[in-house]
């Protein structure tokens, strides 16, 4: 059940390649974070793409953005939810779905910036109330954290 926000450079992703990578960003999170293949626990991955006009994406204060196409993805998720081995999974994973959402035109190198932050358990807050761990297992139907949940 991660936040997922990505920056492109404007135009690098045309509106139908946009959709391929919302889509295998999702997938991803769902298959680090165990998450079932069920609409009604997927709809908890929100996915926010910023395009970034040329000239504002620089790396060593220089405008790279002609040779390289950097993308940035900062992935926000409860504490406990990864373990070092899902943590591997999810940032190739999400290297992967830049790289086959890129259009087949694209002949810059392509440079991903993948960063997993945990939310402290507790700190969350979910429409005017704060989640913990249990919540989110419940929510997102995490397989692997499902002891966490109180029966019915």
């Amino acid at each position: 059940m991660p936040n997922i926000l990505v920056k492109i450079p404007k135009g690098s992703f045309p509106t139908e390649h946009r959709t391929m990578l919302v889509r295998k960003l999702t997938d991803a999170a769902a298959t680090a974070e165990q998450i079932p293949d069920d609409p009604r626990k997927r709809i908890l991955c929100w996915v926010i793409v910023e395009e970034v006009e040329s000239g504002s994406w620089t790396c060593g204060a220089i405008d790279m953005t002609e040779q390289i196409l950097p993308c940035l993805a900062m992935i926000y998720l409860p504490a406990g939810v990864l373990d070092g081995a899902a943590r591997a999974v999810f940032v190739d994973l999400a290297h992967q779905a830049f790289k086959q959402a890129l259009p087949t035109a694209e002949k810059r190198q392509l440079a991903t910036s993948v960063m997993l932050h945990d939310v402290v358990d507790g700190t969350w807050g979910v429409n005017g109330t704060i989640w913990r761990l249990p919540d989110f297992a419940q929510a997102a139907g995490y397989a692997h954290l499902q002891s966490l949940v109180s029966p019915p």
